[in-house]
């Protein structure tokens, strides 16, 4: 049995994931979910597996070395899948050094205590256990518009506070790999989407304000072009990494879901116009008059376009839904689940940790 150590597990892709593994493993798996539970970590996002005998929740900080090497200490963890991060552009620019804390210093905890356990005698390290670092595209910086996609082998140019602290962290583990030969791989995916999304994020953002009638803020023209991966297939290439995938590599995960921006909030609009029964009233606020330009973003990138040409042909992992099913898939969650946006949006999402866990 696999015993994973999950970073960022209560967050919007952590969670997708943890729930994946429990789809696809069952009890043939173990899962220690450690996560600092910041703003963007959630709770509810896991309660209805929360009680399984085969899961751990960990409310810890990836910076704090006591407690990760005790982790490591109490639990025969041979996979780790370190999520955890801080992740919003727009926050990096107002405090960057919470940015270079959590995506930098805390990587070099992680494969620090990492190291510390796997490491053998003779410097080589326990078969079988792995390191799957979870990063973005955007430390590759911008493309053109008129063509090109990132490779593996483009080099770095990220211009944000956020992006640069994950191109650093990717070098940390880039330089464990060369310098220890440790057990790693690295994986820079494409925008994420889907459910439990934060809605500080452009999808659900533009899903939440349309049904109350809110302004849908647009940066700049609206053109900046990014490549949009539903979150079930980035658990799916995150699995078949860990489990395949050539130790020391680093693979790209796309979505082949090009589009600008304008061009999401208008097929959202649509979207929600076709799914919104005439009854429903919230049916009335859905309007394109909401769509508002606003101040473009500073060091805005004007297009990410991911080849995942290599995950395909040495793995076998491919996107499998394009964005008209994706986004249909997506509002019928928020559909369902109003009540989480509810709780994230108004903060009450915090009360359900003091709610469970106050007493464990």
């Amino acid at each position: 049995m696999h015993t994973y150590l999950v970073t960022g597990g209560a967050g919007f892709i952590g969670s997708n994931y943890i729930h994946y593994m429990f789809r696809k493993y069952g009890d043939d798996i173990r899962i220690i979910n450690v996560d600092k539970l910041t703003y963007a970590g959630n709770l509810e996002n896991l309660k209805d597996i929360e009680n399984r005998s085969n899961y751990r929740f960990v409310r810890a900080d990836i910076c704090d070395k006591d407690a990760i090497a005790a982790i490591f200490a109490e639990e025969d963890v041979d996979r780790v899948v370190h999520f955890a991060a801080e992740s919003h552009v727009d926050r990096s620019i107002e405090t960057p050094e919470v940015f270079v804390q959590t995506n930098v210093l805390g990587t070099a905890v992680m494969l620090n205590s990492a190291k510390a356990a796997w490491e053998l005698p003779d410097g080589s390290f326990k078969p079988d256990h792995k390191f799957l670092h979870v990063s973005t595209d955007e430390v590759y910086g911008s493309l053109e518009e008129d063509g090109g996609y990132f490779y593996e082998t483009t080099p770095y140019a990220p211009h944000s506070p956020y992006s640069a602290s994950k191109a650093s962290s990717d070098m940390l583990v880039k330089a464990y790999m060369d310098t220890y030969k440790f057990p790693a791989n690295i994986t820079n995916c494409s925008n994420n989407y889907g459910p439990y999304q934060f809605p500080e994020k452009l999808i659900p953002l533009i899903i939440n304000n349309a049904l109350q009638g809110k302004n849908l803020p647009v940066y700049g023209d609206g053109r900046n072009v990014r490549d949009w991966l539903y979150v079930e297939d980035h658990a799916k290439a995150i699995d078949m990494v860990q489990e395949t995938g050539r130790l020391f590599e680093t693979y790209n995960v796309g979505g082949h879901n090009e589009k600008q921006n304008i061009e999401i909030i208008h097929i959202i609009l649509d979207t929600l116009r076709e799914m919104l029964p005439e009854s429903d009233p919230r049916r009335a606020n859905v309007s394109d008059d909401l769509i508002t330009y606003v101040t473009d973003r500073k060091g805005h990138d004007r297009r990410y376009a991911i080849a995942p040409d290599k995950i395909k042909s040495e793995i076998g992992w491919e996107p499998e839904t394009m964005f008209a099913e994706g986004i249909r898939k997506t509002i019928k969650w928020f559909f369902e689940n109003e009540e989480w946006m509810k709780n994230v949006t108004s903060g009450d999402y915090e009360k359900y940790y003091d709610s469970m866990y106050s007493n464990r």
